[in-house]
């Protein structure tokens, strides 16, 4: 196993997954085809809607029409021969763009019955067995995506409307308990709307719906209009954003990293000349007095305490000082 400490991990290519909702008409595939340098899944068969100034379909759609299919064409259980070729095929793609997840979790819930029975019931739904399949499966294509192929994935759902008492929320369309395994490995899920003129895509949760931001990805954010010669980037622009910010803070955490290494160093000296009780009374007057980093404070008081015991030197919380520890025999 290879342990990848911080300084050597490249935040600013992590590869991200999305969620993208809203009602049809939005603009939600546009939306979604505005990432780096996308490959279409055309699940729903509806690419002939795409405007071509938008996206030129001849560029990249597939149109899987079973999950049999859509799995070799995204080279998942097959050889090694055949994975690499899939790998040559994507070289020039950097984000698969998934339209609709609703179709796509229906059609990896028809192959799960297909290949065990006991997933289905008989009115055509997934039983609770099949449902946890999905789940399992659908976390496998996504990792499939990222790991494996190493490309963004976005996927688009339909929105629809969800009574709760008198208030009216929006969802995505995906049935059963699927919805959570859908949000749960989202780095970010957004919803459309329209505000006046504007399109909006919110990363917050609000009192409508779910969302996801993380890496200052958050709140409402207008879609810009596109007009002739105005490129589809929105999602480019967003993903490297979320990136640079990740790679701002690990920079960040490196660097904490440093300190604290060097902070460790000096508590470890002073706690290997800690030999009496003077020395150790020294040494618990010096070390809150350290310029600690993360957890070191805590760590060197530990250690201390530990040094101490084994010096049978006993702490008095009156005098607060060390002293030694009273002869249990007699």
């Amino acid at each position: 196993m290879a342990i990848i400490k911080p300084a050597e991990m490249n935040f600013k290519e992590k590869k991200i997954r999305m969620l993208i909702a809203g009602f049809p008409g939005i603009g939600k595939t546009t939306l979604a085809l505005s990432a780096p340098k996308p490959l279409y899944i055309d699940v729903d068969l509806s690419a002939e809607r795409i405007d071509p100034a938008v996206f030129n379909l001849a560029e990249g759609v597939d149109q899987a029409r079973s999950y049999e299919e859509l799995k070799k064409d995204l080279g998942m259980d097959v050889s090694p021969l055949e994975l690499q070729q899939v790998k040559n095929d994507f070289a020039a793609y950097e984000t698969i763009v998934i339209d609709t997840g609703g179709k796509l979790l229906t059609i990896m819930g028809q192959y799960g019955v297909k290949i065990e029975p006991k997933y289905g019931q008989r009115d055509g739904a997934l039983s609770l067995k099949g449902y946890g399949w999905l789940g399992k499966e659908f976390q496998r294509f996504l990792d499939h995506i990222i790991y494996v192929l190493d490309k963004h994935i976005v996927i688009v759902f339909h929105a629809v409307e969800d009574k709760d008492g008198d208030d009216t929320k929006l969802r995505i369309k995906a049935e059963g308990s699927s919805k959570n395994n859908v949000w749960e490995v989202m780095d970010l899920g957004g919803f459309m709307e329209m505000r006046g003129n504007d399109r909006t895509i919110g990363f917050s949760n609000c009192e409508r719906y779910f969302a996801k931001g993380t890496r200052g990805i958050k709140g409402v954010q207008k879609i810009p209009e596109l007009t002739p010669g105005t490129p589809n980037n929105f999602l480019t622009k967003l993903f490297a954003a979320y990136n640079s910010v990740a790679a701002e803070e690990n920079a960040k955490t490196v660097a904490a990293n440093e300190e604290y290494e060097k902070v460790m160093a000096d508590v470890r000296a002073i706690i290997d000349n800690v030999d009496d009780v003077e020395s150790a009374n020294k040494a618990l007057e010096t070390l809150p007095k350290m310029k600690h980093v993360l957890t070191s404070k805590k760590e060197a008081s530990a250690m201390l305490a530990d040094k101490a015991a084994s010096l049978n030197l006993f702490y008095d919380r009156v005098l607060k000082a060390y002293t030694v520890a009273p002869n249990k025999e007699g």
